[in-house]
């Protein structure tokens, strides 16, 4: 069953400028988005590429954090653009408004009163001090969706820290699992807690829109940078929760599958993937290996001897420069790939053949390309792609404000003209029972 939007959306109005008409499974669902930095603009982001219409609310003057964040800077110097902004905030309008007033405040109860969807990511206690908690969320529309992003968490003895992404990741335990080895903790190269926490946000909006349909009524979604750094520790957590192992950092190679990771050619480094002892056989016999040798016959020896296998193969590689061994793990059927740099990612016929570089028109950069949305919609399994986004670029400070004002005026309206309506309908009623 398609997720509606409740009794009280009217229609969204078309899309963003620059942009086609919104399209896919989010089609008229209506998403006002109060966050800035990163997680909560993923978050939007991402309910954006489905199809939501999402208005994204910025402080006059400076706008979203992430503006400011830079280099690298492109554009006019009046008119500079983030890449770090842009990388976050595709498929969205831009509205500015000063919640510090009456006016702005009031222009935010009227948004909450026709969206499905409130997006927020403030420190815990700063949406109630600016008057909307997410009881008067609900007050205002007892059928939107609120999502609420911290750093830690709500509650709890550090429920209210800030949060920010590489805190995150080494308090969540992620960088005690990433680097060289045990001495060397490394974060991971993106905003990984930041990005975790705005797709799971997405997951509890999509379940409670789907819950709306059954109660009518909407709900808070909570979720944390600290939950989902948790919510991906996947073995290495029960690792811990059931065995009492505390993993450590092991560099490019699985604590876990061996050999599974970065091994040395002629000239680079491959990566390869033996998960299975099938797998392994078949790497032996291609490279002349004895697959029964001393501590190789199954996986936990190799495991418990990592050093050793890795310098056998690494022996075994070191006459194949990578172009010609790729190939050859390719025959043998050896999973195995290239550690590309993100130029030739994007150069790639592979990526680009999957959607995800688009081209866009900027209200002022001009046509650009962007990372493209992540998922692909087809009606069936043979039938022709859906096109599920718009693929609008994401918006210059303020530039969609007067439009949405407008909007809202029309909306308000519409909805005043059929509370008279209603209200004259039971006027009648009541005169005629009356007789």
């Amino acid at each position: 069953m398609p997720i509606a939007p409740h009794a009280g959306t009217l229609d969204a109005g078309g899309a963003p400028s620059g942009g086609a008409a919104p399209t896919g499974p989010l089609n008229g669902t209506v998403v006002i988005d109060l966050t800035r930095a990163l997680a909560g603009p993923h978050a939007g982001m991402i309910l954006g590429d489905l199809g939501a219409r999402v208005i994204k609310v910025e402080v006059p003057g400076r706008g979203d954090d992430s503006r400011g964040w830079g280099p690298p800077f492109v554009g006019p110097d009046e008119a500079r653009e983030s890449t770090y902004f842009l990388s976050c905030n595709r498929n969205k309008e831009s509205i500015t408004l000063d919640l510090k007033t009456d006016e702005g405040r009031g222009t935010l109860a009227r948004l909450v009163r026709h969206a499905d969807v409130v997006l927020e990511n403030f420190r815990p206690g700063v949406l109630d001090r600016l008057g909307f908690p997410a009881a008067r969320l609900l007050e205002l529309n007892p059928a939107v969706v609120v999502l609420s992003i911290t750093g830690f968490g709500h509650d709890g003895p550090e429920g209210g820290r800030p949060g920010y992404d590489q805190i995150a990741q080494g308090e969540g335990g992620i960088m005690s699992l990433t680097g060289s080895g045990p001495d060397d903790p490394q974060r991971v190269g993106v905003p990984i807690a930041d990005l975790l926490a705005g797709m799971y946000g997405v997951h509890g909006v999509l379940a409670a829109l789907i819950e709306r349909q059954r109660t009518g009524r909407g709900q808070v979604v909570r979720t944390s940078l600290l939950a989902a750094i948790v919510g991906v520790h996947a073995y290495q957590g029960t690792r811990w929760t059931v065995a009492h192992e505390v993993g450590r950092a092991e560099g490019n190679h699985h604590p876990s599958i061996c050999p599974y990771g970065l091994f040395r050619c002629a000239d680079a480094a491959v990566q390869i993937s033996v998960g299975s002892e099938g797998l392994w056989r078949r790497l032996c016999d291609g490279f002349g290996l004895d697959p029964e040798a001393p501590g190789m016959a199954s996986n936990e020896q190799r495991v418990r001897g990592r050093p050793r296998v890795i310098e056998v193969i690494e022996a075994a590689f070191a006459p194949y420069r990578a172009a010609e061994l790729l190939p050859r793990l390719a025959e043998i059927g050896v999973p195995a790939g290239w550690v590309r740099t993100l130029d030739e990612v994007y150069d790639w016929e592979q990526t680009r053949s999957q959607g995800l570089v688009i081209d866009v028109d900027h209200a002022t950069l001009g046509r650009v390309q962007l990372p493209g949305p992540p998922l692909r919609f087809f009606a069936g399994p043979d039938a022709a792609e859906v096109t599920a986004t718009r693929n609008a670029a994401p918006p210059t400070l303020g530039q969609h404000t007067a439009a949405v004002l407008a909007w809202l005026d029309r909306v308000d309206a519409a909805g005043d003209a059929a509370g008279d309506a209603a209200g004259d309908t039971a006027a009648g009623v009541a005169e005629e029972a009356s007789r």
